[in-house]
């Protein structure tokens, strides 16, 4: 069951991370992102990778939050 559900998570945070990837940097050139007022001195595929992986981790975290507030209290307690 544990695998079903990291799946549940996994799958549509990977999909939506492609999907924001696409709507930010169609708009966002990398070469423009600055860090604390600093310019990233990263490689543009660098900056895509990096943007990604946040992208991907902050979509997982949602996905699972969602599932374990659809969880019942025995679930949750076991």
């Amino acid at each position: 069951m544990l695998q079903q559900r990291l799946m549940w998570i996994v799958w549509p945070a990977f999909l939506m991370a492609g999907v924001l990837e696409v709507l930010v940097f169609a708009m966002v050139d990398p070469q423009d992102v600055h860090w604390f007022g600093a310019p990233l001195e990263w490689s543009r595929q660098a900056i895509y990778t990096a943007a990604f992986f946040v992208f991907w981790a902050v979509t997982t975290v949602s996905g699972a939050l969602t599932v374990l507030l659809a969880m019942s209290s025995p679930e949750v307690n076991d």
